[in-house]
């Protein structure tokens, strides 16, 4: 994620190329952003700002924390907040009364207990800060070696320093349960800090990994989807997809979650039409559907002992002979409801990039024949005279 003027990397979630260093008012070099849309317009008299802020951790965890202090915040400022124990560091990714609306959403109550903003982060917080950032890839393989040697069947994701680098948190993936506790003994061994195991979601590790999906954009999880609804094969049944695991399975390795977005669609335009196991009792045989095009309204059945031949039939249609067969009655065949095909003729375009080409004003290069032949005369070998050759008296 990266607005246009700051595309040239980040650091650390900074933007190098930006000026504004991640301050330029949408954070929108970040992971899960929100646009302030309020930044721009004023309280009422009388008003005082909401006194909670959203601070955004690495890997696009937020958390909400209250200004006690009433300090003078905006989006972008680096501060420090409680944390058990010490302090943490976070950089602030919303203000105002938009972040009501997100503990709103979040179903977090702003007249709870809620964790306060300590100061806006020093030299010295921020230093501390970024050593322990560089230290992270290193302690993760480290840990998973270590993990290996216990033979734990788990996979070690991520970790995460506390800004003070007091304690760092191990994120996990594991089919079954883990019984850690003499890897928690290692680390503590091995690093000399406090240690917290947090076991997440192969779906929550696609989205603090990120990547690119098959679509060619960036993974849903990693922008902005935040619920992970379940999602099973029955959706790609409706949608009439292949169910091929390699096409409906997403980086994590679960079914992709797109195949939620237009799953009510279908759902509504299903109820109009038959179902697909529906026959059709004609004379000259029973008929089975085949294939149905749910926003076209078609379907194809063919008879049971010539599933090879297809006819398409319109939903109506289909409905009017299961009609008939409810009153006892066949009609004679599916032939005659058959709807009518219509070729799509091709349009012949005419190609009219040419007749506005830039070269057309252009004098053609008269080729000059003469001077070409000229120089094939020249360039022809004289014929040699022996000199062996007797002279005539």
């Amino acid at each position: 994620m990266a607005c246009t003027s700051c595309s040239t990397g980040t650091d650390g979630g900074a933007p190098k190329g930006c000026k504004n260093n991640g301050t330029c008012g949408t954070d929108s070099c970040n992971k899960l952003t929100v646009f302030d849309w309020l930044s721009n317009m004023s309280l009422p008299q009388g008003q005082e700002p909401f006194d909670c802020v959203e601070i955004r951790f690495k890997n696009g965890r937020k958390e909400f924390y209250r200004n006690t202090e009433k300090l003078t915040l905006s989006i972008g400022d680096i501060v420090a907040t409680e944390a058990s124990p010490g302090h943490d560091v976070g950089i602030i990714s919303l203000t105002g009364e938009l972040v009501k609306i997100q503990m709103k959403k979040k179903h977090v109550d702003h007249k709870g207990d809620i964790p306060k903003v300590y100061r806006k982060a020093s030299q010295r917080d921020i230093d501390i800060w970024s050593d322990a950032r560089e230290k992270e890839e290193k302690v993760k393989v480290r840990a998973r070696e270590l993990a290996i040697a216990l033979k734990l069947e788990m996979k070690i994701s991520d970790i995460e320093y506390q800004g003070d680098g007091s304690k760092t948190t191990f994120y996990y993936t594991a089919n079954e349960r883990v019984d850690f506790r003499q890897l928690i003994k290692d680390f503590a061994k091995e690093f000399s800090i406090r240690v917290e195991m947090k076991q997440v979601g192969f779906r929550q590790e696609a989205a603090r990994l990120g990547g690119i999906g098959s679509c060619g954009r960036e993974l849903c999880c990693s922008t902005w989807l935040t619920d992970f609804r379940s999602v099973n094969t029955a959706a790609a049944r409706y949608q009439q997809l292949s169910l091929n695991p390699q096409k409906l399975a997403g980086q994590c390795g679960k079914l992709k979650c797109c195949l939620n977005y237009e799953l009510d669609t279908y759902l509504d335009a299903l109820k109009e039409i038959p179902a697909l196991d529906t026959k059709l009792l004609t004379e000259k045989g029973t008929a089975v559907c085949q294939k149905i095009d749910i926003f076209k309204e078609l379907m194809w059945f063919s008879y049971e002992n010539q599933s090879s031949q297809w006819h398409i039939l319109s939903v109506d249609k289909v409905k009017e002979i299961i009609a008939s067969n409810k009153q006892n009655k066949k009609v004679l065949a599916i032939e005659e409801f058959v709807v009518e095909q219509v070729k799509v003729v091709a349009e012949n375009y005419q190609n009219v990039v040419g007749q506005d080409s830039l070269t057309r004003f252009d004098k053609p290069k008269v080729s000059n024949n003469k001077n070409k032949n000229r120089n094939k005369n020249k360039n022809k070998k004289k014929p040699t005279i022996s000199k062996n050759v007797p002279k005539k008296d």
